[in-house]
């Protein structure tokens, strides 16, 4: 390897459960909300039970607070 790069200004916001698997949309509701708040997704990753999202780590805090209220996880 001659070079390598990275980048220490992102962070990866997950959103985890076996229940979407089942339920459709779950996507869509994260990446609306995220939209709505200004916040680009840098890059994204799935599995069955996982969505993860890259974003800037200045947006981090927010996304996650975003995301914990539009799925009313306080609840």
């Amino acid at each position: 390897v001659q070079s390598i790069e990275y980048d220490c200004d992102i962070a990866k916001v997950s959103i985890v459960g076996v229940g979407m698997k089942s339920h459709s949309g779950v996507a869509s509701i994260a990446f609306k909300a995220l939209a709505k708040e200004n916040i680009n997704i840098m890059m994204i990753g799935t599995s069955e039970i996982k969505i993860s999202m890259i974003v800037n780590i200045k947006y981090a805090e927010l996304a996650v607070r975003t995301l914990h209220d539009v799925y009313a996880l306080d609840k």
